[in-house]
């Protein structure tokens, strides 16, 4: 059976397959940045508006500027709630449940 092969056929075809690998992989690479040419060239002027800071308005107070100030410091340090990341669960050691299963694991032994 081994000798029966015709390994130039197997390497036509793995050759085939790999480079039709590459050729997708190479068309999808330039899909992308095709895309990537297309978004840039259609959001230009919103990305130049959007890095000018935004200039405060003339008739804001010492206070409202204090707390504009205050929230940028606390947002850009993630001095946040942490209560977000945990759940409000407390476990009762002490229910009748935990109680049952303490027992009969304890019988068992």
């Amino acid at each position: 059976m081994l000798l029966s092969t015709n390994w130039t056929n197997v390497l036509i075809m793995t050759g085939i397959g790999i480079g039709v690998v590459f050729a997708i992989l190479i068309l999808l690479v330039l899909i992308l940045q095709l895309f990537n040419y297309v978004s840039s060239k259609s959001s230009a002027p919103v990305k130049a508006a959007a890095t000018q800071p935004a200039a405060a308005p003339e008739n804001t107070s010492d206070r409202e500027r204090a707390a504009i100030a205050t929230a940028l410091y606390l947002y850009f340090n993630e001095a946040h709630d942490e209560e977000s990341y945990t759940l409000p669960y407390r476990h009762n050691e002490h229910s009748a449940w935990n109680s049952e299963l303490f027992n009969t694991y304890n019988q068992n032994r």
